[in-house]
């Protein structure tokens, strides 16, 4: 009994000043009292563990994890940082580390998959958006928090661990062995798909993305007189604010891309783009999937909002909150979800997500060719036989409809845009000279 009113007069003297000075910038209406009868519960259960648990647990250690447990049931994306943790997110951002390549997330107490990295060990085994990450090795990740899981996937290069995944549509778990590796991102890559229309992979959000985005367009415009592009955000799990905002701005003539709403005075924003438009608007097409996240959906619903680009493919993710990392002591912080974004136009994207404009699942597709047909070519006689013949190339993207159909699809349409342009253009052209025949 004394133990337990020790703890309450420990905890009183911790709660009591914030009682009276609460957080600066907080709402005014915020319940500045404590419950004080949820403190004396939360005494005796810290008592009741420190003494009777099977084995003895350090009372920082129980304390660590009543905070990690306070943020986790908060949402997927709140978790508390120690010194390792905190240091994997500040590389991660930079765009380098040692593991699987995998961005995860918590949903009803499983590690679940947001997106496989490109060109990681997890990309390369065929792991998808969705998919529920049940044990690591023979460690089930039941109730496992994101930093514990995350902790385990990380390991030196070259080691080997293997994932039980179930996933939808699968009777059964599937194993899968991975190799770790050192998962350097490429955040930005670019070629071009045929002439006159180029394309841009965004992989992940990082520091310098915008500035790269913005090298790549003008290579694409360097090696090609540039009729249409295609960007594509698809398994692309977010990252950097500002560098969405960069990226969005290079292709758009000012306007406001993304604002945030929060509690706090410091998480309420608008954000706006620079009057920059190197794209000099060029059709412009973005692939998205259920593996977009974050800042992939705030670009693509910027675009969509001020009718920028055609947004195709599926359902992004729908990750519309805001995090803030907050600095507790040296090398340790939280990230908390401080607000929620939403598109130019009002639209929440949290847990609802950008549906595009044109959907367009991903699927294998096999072409058939008409065997035995019979063309006028194939005629004895026929006009033009004896003209001189010309070799037949193959196109840039003839293998592309089988190997990725969105991206396929992307073009083709993109083409279509061009062909209308052209044609309008034209159509202009000769009506203006039918005009100035008529007056002469």
């Amino acid at each position: 009994m004394m133990h337990t009113r020790c703890l309450r007069l420990i905890l009183l003297f911790i709660f009591f000043p914030l009682m009276l000075y609460p957080r600066l910038g907080a709402c005014e209406s915020q319940d500045k009292n404590l419950p004080l009868d949820d403190l004396r519960t939360f005494a005796d259960v810290f008592d009741q563990i420190r003494l009777g648990y099977v084995e003895e647990v350090k009372d920082s250690t129980l304390l660590r994890y009543a905070i990690q447990g306070m943020l986790t049931g908060l949402d997927p994306h709140s978790i508390y940082m120690d010194q390792e943790s905190f240091a994997d997110l500040q590389s991660s951002t930079s765009g380098e580390f040692s593991g699987l390549g995998l961005e995860i997330g918590i949903e009803d107490g499983y590690i679940k998959v947001i997106s496989p990295i490109d060109g990681s060990p997890a990309a390369a085994a065929g792991l998808q958006t969705g998919d529920i990450i049940l044990k690591l090795d023979s460690t089930s990740l039941k109730g496992v928090s994101l930093n514990e899981a995350v902790a385990k996937m990380r390991g030196p290069k070259g080691t080997e661990i293997l994932l039980t995944i179930g996933r939808v549509g699968e009777s059964r778990p599937l194993e899968v062995i991975l190799v770790r590796d050192v998962i350097s991102i490429a955040s930005v890559r670019h070629r071009i798909l045929e002439d006159g229309f180029g394309y841009i992979r965004i992989a992940q959000f990082q520091n310098k993305t915008g500035e790269n985005v913005k090298k790549a367009l003008l290579s694409l415009k360097e090696k090609s007189d540039l009729r249409g592009i295609v960007m594509d955000l698809r398994n692309n799990p977010g990252g950097v604010l500002r560098s969405s905002i960069e990226v969005t701005e290079l292709f758009l003539s000012g306007g406001q891309v993304v604002y945030t709403v929060g509690r706090l005075i410091d998480t309420s924003n608008e954000y706006f783009a620079n009057p920059i438009d190197l794209s000099e608007g060029i059709p412009l097409v973005v692939l998205i999937n259920g593996g977009s996240a974050s800042a992939s959906e705030i670009v693509a619903g910027a675009l969509q909002d001020h009718s920028r680009a055609v947004i195709m493919g599926t359902r992004s993710f729908g990750k519309g909150s805001v995090q803030s990392i907050l600095h507790i002591s040296e090398g340790r912080a939280i990230k908390l979800t401080t607000a929620l974004y939403f598109t130019p136009k009002g639209r929440s994207i949290q847990a609802e997500g950008i549906n595009p404009d044109i959907t367009v699942d991903r699927a294998k597709i096999t072409t058939f060719t008409e065997k035995g047909r019979i063309s006028e070519k194939n005629l004895a006689g026929h006009l033009g036989e004896k003209s001189k013949k010309t070799e037949e190339s193959e196109a840039p993207e003839a293998n592309l409809i089988s190997t990725d159909n969105q991206l396929y699809e992307a073009l083709t349409l993109l083409k279509g845009l061009d062909i209308l342009s052209r044609n309008s253009s034209v159509g202009k052209k000769e009506k203006i000279t039918s005009n100035k025949e008529v007056t002469n």
